[in-house]
């Protein structure tokens, strides 16, 4: 069985309710993600287990807390390195990933080629701009969609 029977027989009104806390929960990743932010600490503040959010987050959103993190960070440093005149480790900073690594391998994941790569298309001399990149829309797989121009 996908739930288990205490899930089944939540009433709507219950369920509206968990909804909204984690809504809550991914607005406040959407706001805060150049900040250092765990599912942990996201969890307290929901008043569930981080296996509780985990759980029903992947169930409402398709992906786990963290994933959607990793997400929005990648997100906005794509904007950076596009528009910005901040070094790759700059970025990485700005966007609050943990480590250079991390960056480096999520950012390959989601857009398709690595950050540095990016970044060169971003300013290169040919004026053709970076690559056109749907970001976010396969985590832990490359989810590079290159457009035609």
């Amino acid at each position: 069985m996908c739930h288990p029977a205490w899930a089944r027989a939540r009433t709507a009104a219950q369920r509206l309710r968990d909804l909204a806390r984690l809504r809550r929960v991914r607005d406040r990743i959407d706001r805060e993600y150049a900040q250092p932010l765990d599912v942990e600490a996201l969890a307290r503040a929901a008043d569930l287990t981080a296996g509780q959010l985990s759980r029903a987050f992947r169930v409402a959103y398709g992906r786990s807390p963290y994933a959607y993190l990793m997400v929005r960070r990648i997100e906005r440093a794509t904007a950076l390195l596009r528009h910005g005149d901040l070094s790759v480790s700059e970025v990485c900073r700005a966007v609050g990933c943990p480590s250079p690594g991390i960056f480096h391998t999520r950012f390959t994941e989601q857009v398709g080629v690595p950050p540095t790569v990016y970044r060169r298309a971003a300013g290169g001399a040919t004026g053709t701009g970076p690559p056109r990149v749907r970001v976010g829309a396969v985590v832990g797989r490359a989810a590079a969609v290159t457009a035609p121009r």
